[in-house]
């Protein structure tokens, strides 16, 4: 008889469990892809990381920063870049209140990489930079102080 009755009271527990929403913690949270900005939609941005972001399993494109308002219909229409997520050279520092964008990719040409990287870094956001990193070691060093610093 006290088999029965543990077997019973197991059995109640069980099914009782299973009723009860699934604890996520056990098998960790719904992974959140990283948001990234791309500064910069010349070629490489549209032929070869914008498409590939859209292949990632931890990151995506987000937005945008571009010199180039005309561009700025297509990448939306392309990719789902809301408004909100769009920004020029002059106004990216305000990307510091966008909590969509985790990441900002810089795709300039050589000489504009230390000043936007410097911005996004200030914004606090951390940040890609394409290779080389700068025009000279002193650039870099500023570049990696404005990272280091926020």
């Amino acid at each position: 008889m006290e088999n029965r009755r543990n077997f019973i009271k197991k059995s109640g527990l069980v099914l009782a469990a299973t009723a009860l929403p699934f604890p996520g913690f056990l098998f960790g949270a719904e992974k959140k892809k990283l948001g990234v900005a791309l500064v910069g939609l010349g070629g490489y941005s549209t032929h070869q990381l914008a498409p590939a972001l859209q292949e990632t399993e931890y990151c995506e494109l987000r937005g945008i920063v571009t010199g180039s308002p005309h561009k700025i219909p297509q990448w939306q229409e392309k990719y789902g870049i809301p408004d909100s997520n769009v920004y020029n050279y002059e106004n990216m520092h305000e990307i510091a209140n966008n909590d969509d964008i985790d990441v900002v990719y810089i795709v300039l040409p050589n000489s504009m990489h230390a000043k936007y990287t410097i911005i996004a870094a200030n914004a606090g956001k951390h940040v890609w930079c394409e290779k080389p990193m700068a025009m000279n070691a002193e650039e870099c060093r500023q570049m990696i102080a404005a990272c280091e610093k926020n």
